[in-house]
């Protein structure tokens, strides 16, 4: 599976997840049995060609149907900010679907 992070930069330790209008670097992180994978930053949307499922924000506020028209999931991580928070907390399924 792949997941799409919107960052501030392409630091993994201290890379922040910001919301969609601020993003610096795209993470795209290649998760598959329980576990991260690999890592990769993008620095457009476009650059991206594999099969994204699902795309992490910060806010329900975000702009999002870009990816909803896409079929990807949208999630919503309203305290998590680090790749590590944020992946911890979708393993635990801590974070929520989006409210429109």
């Amino acid at each position: 599976m792949f997941i799409l992070l919107p960052m501030d930069s392409d630091n993994t330790q201290e890379g922040r997840l910001v919301p969609l209008n601020d993003v610096k670097k795209w993470a795209l992180i290649e998760f598959d049995a329980g576990e991260v994978v690999e890592i990769c930053y993008f620095d457009t949307r476009e650059e991206i060609d594999a099969p994204v499922e699902m795309v992490i924000v910060v806010s329900d506020n975000e702009y999002v149907w870009p990816f909803i028209e896409h079929q990807i999931i949208v999630l919503v991580a309203h305290t998590q900010r680090s790749i590590d928070e944020v992946m911890e907390s979708f393993i635990f399924k801590e974070l929520h679907e989006l409210a429109y």
